[in-house]
């Protein structure tokens, strides 16, 4: 398999996989519908920025040691789990307080803090690396640099992820108008919220 074989078939699996609903789409999805595009966006390269890491990471070997060390697993997916659930009960709350549609405040955000959002969740979750560490050496061919060859297959995903990611942005502000009401929105605060929860306490409960 050479170079071109390898981005090739890697991208197949890079969009089945950006396309299935998740946690990012979720994430994506919610900023986009309570914050508003910038927002979104920075949430979004955020995320992107999370599985550039990730893939880096895989690439020079460093998620081969953290699959062989339990303890640093253990340590970053409670750490992972705690912040999920942080965040899932955060908007879990928001939604459920009963506040008049002229009362509710603009939702502030700024470039980082949504940047970091996206970027921390991703970062504090053992199962993309444990991803990338499976999949990544998979697609390199022999005698390829494997930094080199991860990050541009890492980067073949983030393409995709983020024309993915523009195409619920877009599709979101153009439902703009019935998206915005205050019961939409406590809706999806609050189906974010749970589906954040889920994710946090599988990753909790879960041992590798």
């Amino acid at each position: 398999m050479n170079l071109t074989d390898a981005v090739l078939s890697f991208a197949v699996l890079g969009a089945l996989l950006t396309i299935t609903p998740g946690l990012d789409t979720a994430l994506v999805l919610r900023a986009a519908i309570t914050m508003g595009r910038g927002p979104a966006f920075a949430t979004a390269l955020g995320i992107n920025a999370g599985a550039l890491a990730w893939g880096a990471a895989a690439a020079v070997g460093a998620s081969a040691l953290l699959a062989a060390s339990t303890v640093g697993y253990t340590v970053l997916r409670v750490a992972g789990a705690a912040y999920m659930i942080y965040l899932g009960a955060r908007m879990i709350w928001g939604a459920s307080r009963s506040v008049p549609e002229a009362e509710v405040p603009a939702v502030a955000a700024t470039f980082w803090s949504t940047f970091g959002r996206g970027l921390l969740t991703n970062l504090l979750n053992p199962k993309v690396g444990a991803f990338y560490l499976a999949v990544l050496p998979q697609f390199v061919p022999p005698h390829a640099d494997p930094l080199t060859t991860g990050l541009l297959l890492a980067l073949v995903h983030d393409a995709e992820g983020l024309i993915w990611f523009t195409m619920i942005i877009l599709g979101a502000q153009a439902a703009r108008r019935f998206l915005a009401r205050r019961a939409v929105r406590r809706t999806v605060d609050a189906g974010t919220g749970v589906v954040l929860l889920g994710f946090g306490v599988r990753l909790g409960l879960s041992s590798r």
